[in-house]
């Protein structure tokens, strides 16, 4: 488990270029992804549900150059080069969350979306699933706070007051509930 402190997030990371088919064809730095209008490259999301169909929210960091202090789900993150998804997941859930939860893989997909003159995400983004009913212990350096949230609950905040979400939680969200309902315990194993 890595320290509720660590920094393990870095502007010159190198990101996994694809093109729309996902096939890599490069690297570069995560700072270049992110700027003007972004660079295409490999990220995933992650929702974790409990056995009460709440839905583990973050709040991002203040430190974040690209919708800081905006809730998203419980991870996002880019897997590194030589990482397959999987061990990236892992990898990510350990660093940011403190805890180890098994998850599904729903779909993926592709969006841009852009934060006011800073930057830009332009993502081929994978969605998973997973369940967790034990304690985290979030890093300070990538979330600034957590909450549990029911299902429908989300669906009305998402809709009435979208203003303080991430663009990426609100599509993502979206699609699952659209496309898988309201069994996310089923989903998430």
């Amino acid at each position: 488990m890595i320290s509720s402190n660590a920094i393990v997030s870095f502007d010159d990371e190198p990101l996994i270029l694809v093109d729309a088919t996902d096939t890599e064809i490069g690297f570069a730095k995560k700072q270049e992804c992110h700027a003007a209008n972004g660079i295409l490259h490999r990220a995933f999301s992650v929702f974790l549900i409990n056995d009460d169909n709440q839905v583990l929210l973050q709040q991002r960091s203040e430190q974040k150059s690209l919708w800081p202090l905006f809730w998203s789900n419980a991870c996002c993150s880019h897997p590194r080069r030589g990482e397959d998804l999987t061990q990236a997941v892992v990898r990510r859930l350990s660093e940011e969350l403190g805890v180890n939860a098994s998850v599904n893989y729903l779909f993926k997909f592709q969006y841009q979306a852009y934060f006011k003159n800073i930057g830009a995400e332009n993502e081929l983004c994978h969605v998973f699933i997973g369940c967790l009913n034990k304690a985290i212990s979030p890093n300070k350096n990538e979330i600034a706070a957590t909450r549990w949230i029911l299902a429908d609950k989300l669906d009305g905040e998402l809709l009435e007051n979208n203003i303080n979400y991430t663009p990426w939680i609100k599509l993502e969200w979206q699609r699952i509930r659209g496309e898988f309902g309201g069994n996310l315990q089923l989903l998430a194993g």
